[in-house]
């Protein structure tokens, strides 16, 4: 019998706890993504240089990727229901708290304090889905959750830039701040008897980090959560200036084309995460299927890319299309991977190491494309380069990864300290 059939029986979730988490993501690309909207806007207003506004979008991943591992740890010593909650009401504090101040420095201290708290939203789902949901309805549970990285952005552009014409940029960051804590009041109710459900399903000892961290496969999911964030957070931060300065969009244009790329992401990740769980539930092997999705995923988004470097209008605008698509592979696969790996008792600690490897592109991608835009005065060396490193990827999660099952972590939880 194999590792995942030998699992005891999961306690469930509640209907609403999946979507309701692919809300609070949703909600976290909306208000991670305010400040980006309102760049120009505050800039004037503020007297700032375009430096500095870097320098204030950049904060966010100064807090959001080393306390990936401060969520992990509290959704496994706490609970990941009050840990997601708390981080939550924090990150909206700080939302509508930033349409209050003015100056540089809190403004860079809003930041860091929203990267904080919107730490807690992927090691929270994923201790929840690893700890409650059986392997084969993993895909379609992290492709509802995924759909909130691309409609986040989508509506924060969209609506928060329409709001903004309208009535300035300080109302719609209070607008959207007090408005993402409504949240919390269908999130608390669903989860008021959960506690006593994790404490089921969490029994037994929970790895340590130290643990994690001298797993292979922790690394290697690091590396390739890497890979593929690197090429994604370069198309979501400079998608928009790339069609403006480099194919002559103008700025509607410009977002009917982005808002189609991000529709196309969304519905990818649901219908294609979906159909990876018909295939684990029809037998197909869990390694086989979740490696061939994240490889099919991350070789579409390189060729995509490739193609915008070197290819003509027409086939950059399409293999945008494409990218979109890889990216619904990929996207799902990335949790479901990882969640399988750390299994139940280990499922936020693990999706905190790992994601805040894999959010370093975050800070790498944007720094990266900026310097060689520079130099070159051209898209086209960025676009290769994330090519590249996508296509990384596929060695990372394929080759460096053994195989996708659940860790044996018994050992590591009775080994003494030293």
């Amino acid at each position: 019998m194999t590792a995942i059939a030998a699992e005891k029986p999961r306690v469930g979730l509640g209907a609403a706890v999946v979507p309701l988490m692919a809300l609070a993501v949703f909600i976290n690309y909306v208000d991670r993504g305010n400040l980006a909207t309102a760049g120009p806007l505050i800039k004037d207003e503020l007297g700032l240089s375009a430096s500095r506004l870097g320098l204030i979008i950049s904060a966010f991943f100064w807090s959001y990727t080393p306390c990936q591992l401060l969520a992990g740890w509290l959704a496994e010593k706490i609970n990941p229901y009050r840990t997601l909650a708390a981080g939550l009401a924090l990150w909206s504090l700080a939302t509508a708290a930033t349409g209050l101040v003015s100056g540089f420095a809190a403004l860079i201290a809003l930041r860091i304090v929203l990267g904080l708290g919107e730490s807690a939203a992927f090691p929270c789902s994923s201790k929840l889905i690893a700890e409650h949901l059986p392997h084969h309805k993993m895909g379609a549970a992290n492709g509802l959750i995924i759909i909130g990285t691309a409609l986040g952005p989508a509506f924060g552009t969209f609506v928060g830039g329409m709001l903004m014409a309208q009535m300035g940029w300080r109302p719609v960051f209070l607008i959207f701040g007090l408005g993402s804590l409504l949240w919390l009041i269908p999130w608390l109710a669903v989860s008021r008897a959960a506690p006593a459900a994790h404490k089921i399903a969490s029994a037994g000892a929970a790895p340590s980090l130290a643990a994690i961290v001298k797993r292979r496969e922790a690394w290697a999911s690091g590396l390739g959560h890497f890979a593929n964030n690197y090429a994604f957070y370069f198309v979501i931060t400079w998608l928009p200036v790339y069609l403006v300065k480099a194919r002559g969009f103008t700025m509607s244009e410009m977002a009917v084309l982005g808002g189609e790329i991000y529709l196309v992401y969304a519905a990818a990740s649901l219908v294609l995460g979906w159909a990876s769980d018909r295939l684990v539930d029809a037998g197909r092997s869990v390694n086989l299927v979740r490696k061939g999705w994240m490889a099919t995923g991350l070789i579409i988004v390189a060729v995509a890319l490739a193609v915008c470097a070197f290819g003509d209008a027409s086939l950059a605008n399409a293999s945008l299309f494409a990218a979109a698509v890889g990216f619904g592979f990929s996207g799902p696969a990335i949790y479901c991977i990882g969640q399988t790996l750390a299994g139940p008792r280990a499922g936020g600690a693990w999706m905190g190491f790992q994601n805040m490897i894999g959010n370093a592109a975050g800070i790498v991608a944007p720094l990266v494309t900026g310097v060689l835009v520079d130099r070159t005065g051209s898209f086209g060396a960025p676009f290769a380069v994330a090519a590249a490193v996508a296509l990384s990827g596929v060695v990372s999660w394929c080759l460096l990864i053994p195989k996708v099952a659940p860790l044996d972590w018994t050992r590591a939880a009775s080994a003494p300290a030293r």
